[in-house]
């Protein structure tokens, strides 16, 4: 386990009042919940289906689902990762934009004090050669608004942009740095977002990763940042841009500084202690995550990411995409059904469990998590 110093946020405001009622979807400790999305073959969202329009399976074994309804008063739990390297500068207004749009459709507008805990509400994280926390979960909108607007890269990267190019060595003596100078730590955003943030709240809980794909420097591998979000229950939405080559010399993207802190892992190289991933293809090079940047397939990754976890990964061709982008992510999260079921076999270990999901109808499109893993009982 490793202990990470997160900063300490403003306290999130209180949750909305609702006068209509809602259907209440009531969890077992042994259930299995699962956000599923389903498309007819224009790329419509279906929402008029029932439990008898499908077929589960749990390791190739069938399962009884016993719930399937888009209506439920479990909250959404979101969290915005943000790369603020130097080669998403370009667009990073763009960025602040679309995502502050998309808090507009996702929160509501006026929360107000309400018994219970079915609220929605957010967390915005930016990275690049830090992890920053910059708002912890809150359901505030102007919160969110106002660290967007702030939003720069770290005062790390800065400091980058302003020295001698490296190759290979930290300059401040936290490890050895992977692609040249600079970094982009993706694996581990996801991963403290996930395991940090994400793992002790219960809800409909999704990331949304704006990136090139290319991490630099991460202690953690691509497997291990899947896990986590595994562990944690968590679809991941990633949004593919190009950007631009890293570049010697010359300043960085506008906007503030790392004004909130690192979370202690500048730098890279080191070895993972913990972890142990579950097999999944795709990047790292072993321990330590960093990879190569010459020859790596930034959005590729980021479709195997949003792919194991039962989200969806998008490319915006040109900045100005990304508003719609923002958009019909959150029409998708708004459309899911939720499925949940109990497995036919008990497990006590916290091993993975592979999950097929399929429509009966052959010419729907079912996404939803590829599986998930027990938790562990004493």
């Amino acid at each position: 386990m490793l202990a990470l110093a997160w900063q300490p946020a403003a306290s999130p405001a209180q949750q909305p009042a609702s006068s209509q009622p809602v259907a209440t979807l009531k969890i077992e400790a042994r259930e299995v919940v699962l956000p599923v999305t389903v498309r007819d073959k224009k790329g419509a969202l279906v929402n008029n289906l029932k439990i008898s329009d499908f077929t589960l399976t749990e390791d190739k074994r069938p399962q009884v689902i016993k719930s399937f309804t888009r209506e439920s008063n479990l909250p959404f739990r979101l969290g915005l990762l943000v790369d603020t390297s130097r080669s998403l500068s370009g667009a990073m207004e763009n960025e602040r934009k679309a995502a502050g749009k998309f808090v507009d459709q996702m929160l509501p507008a006026e929360p107000k004090a309400a018994l219970g805990s079915g609220h929605d509400e957010a967390f915005l994280i930016h990275f690049d050669r830090e992890v920053e926390l910059l708002q912890d979960f809150t359901t505030s909108r102007d919160k969110l608004h106002h660290e967007l607007e702030e939003m720069g890269p770290s005062r790390r990267a800065q400091e980058d942009s302003q020295g001698p190019e490296t190759s290979g060595d930290d300059r401040s003596g936290g490890g050895p740095v992977r692609g040249g100078r600079g970094g982009t730590q993706l694996y581990d955003a996801i991963y403290l977002a996930s395991d940090e943030l994400m793992k002790p709240k219960d809800g409909r809980k999704a990331l949304v990763v704006f990136s090139d794909g290319v991490d630099r420097g991460s202690k953690m591998d691509l497997n291990d940042a899947v896990d986590a979000a595994d562990r944690a229950g968590v679809a991941v939405y990633a949004i593919y841009f190009k950007g631009e080559q890293e570049r010697s010399g010359g300043g960085g993207n506008p906007g503030g500084s790392g004004r909130h802190g690192g979370l202690g892992w500048p730098g890279g190289g080191g070895g993972n202690p913990g972890g142990g991933g579950s097999g999944y293809p795709g990047g790292g090079g072993g321990r330590g995550g960093g990879q190569k940047e010459q020859g790596v397939d930034g959005k590729k990754i980021l479709d195997k990411i949003a792919t194991r976890t039962g989200g969806r990964c998008f490319e915006a061709r040109k900045k100005d995409n990304l508003e719609e982008i923002y958009g019909q992510i959150a029409e998708e999260l708004r459309g899911q059904y939720l499925l949940t079921y109990t497995p036919d076999l008990l497990d006590k270990e916290g091993g993975f469990h592979k999950i097929a999901l399929q429509a009966n109808q052959k010419d729907l499109t079912v996404v939803t998590r590829e599986g998930y893993y027990a938790p562990e009982t004493k």
